[in-house]
């Protein structure tokens, strides 16, 4: 499968040193991966989280690689401008850098997109080198990791601490020089995401990390209002669809109990 995109890699670290903010979402399908792209996003990340929000589990950890191959390529077919990044699950990275590898060039065979994304710092350095050795692009992910939720305690804010936050930017540095083309920086408080922002010359992209990363990301069905559930201090709702959606379904099921629809001019002739 191939796909010329209008937004590359070169154009997301230009936006950075030119100061304009780049504008990220998750996208799981083609309908909504058309959509948000005729909206003008940048980039459309295939995240793992489409373990919780499209089938209720409450981490990521059971994507699986199939999973997300099978999004990723459905999400390409929807695009026409926007970068596509799709997450590699939990295990499909950490177990060998030659594993890592296979998987992630797999990835990007089988779907068209442009990138994956690992979470961590140092400890994915030589998987992350040996992918952009072999020619993929790797997205970094500091801060809260959801694969490592259970390590981590729950979700919790990064780098509170001095200390923490020091190795934040240094995990940031080594990613870079592993050759990330940008890193999402998620949960940690604002003078720590300026903080690793300043330190990197790749883009930085925020979620609950303030304003003043490189740009931001947010998860398409939170920002909709159809994750009624879920309402994180750092997520800022564009809509209610969650309501809309009950209220269009409502109306249905009650026009279809009564007779009223359909209609006969929702019928056909001979």
């Amino acid at each position: 499968m191939t796909r010329t995109m209008s937004v590359t890699t070169f154009d997301l670290v230009a936006m950075k040193s030119r100061g304009e903010k780049i504008v990220a979402i998750t996208a799981y399908d083609a309908l909504f991966a058309s959509l948000v792209d005729a909206a003008g996003v940048d980039l459309i990340l295939v995240g793992d989280s489409l373990a919780s929000v499209l089938c209720g589990e409450e981490t990521t950890l059971s994507a699986t690689l199939e999973q997300m191959t099978y999004h990723g390529r459905i999400v390409v077919r929807g695009t026409s401008r926007a970068f596509v990044v799709v997450d590699m699950p939990f295990l499909s990275y950490q177990v060998s850098v030659t594993e890592a590898v296979r998987n992630a060039g797999n990835v990007l065979k089988q779907t068209g997109a442009g990138a994956v994304k690992l979470e961590g710092g140092f400890e994915v350095v030589d998987a992350v080198r040996a992918m952009v050795r072999a020619g993929i692009p790797v997205m970094g992910h500091l801060g809260f990791t959801p694969q490592a939720v259970h390590a981590l305690g729950g979700h919790r804010i990064q780098g509170k601490d001095d200390e923490a936050a020091s190795r934040l930017v240094e995990d940031a540095a080594a990613l870079e020089e592993a050759g990330v083309f940008s890193i999402v920086l998620e949960l940690m408080p604002t003078p720590v995401a300026r903080r690793v922002t300043g330190a990197v010359s790749v883009p930085t992209v925020g979620i609950g990390a303030g304003p003043d990363c490189d740009g931001q990301v947010l998860v398409l069905h939170d920002m909709l209002g159809l994750n009624e559930g879920f309402s994180p201090r750092f997520l800022k709702t564009y809509a209610e669809l969650g309501a809309a959606v009950r209220d269009a379904v409502g109306r249905y099921a009650g026009e279809v109990r009564e007779g009223s629809y359909p209609a006969v001019e929702h019928g056909y002739e001979r």
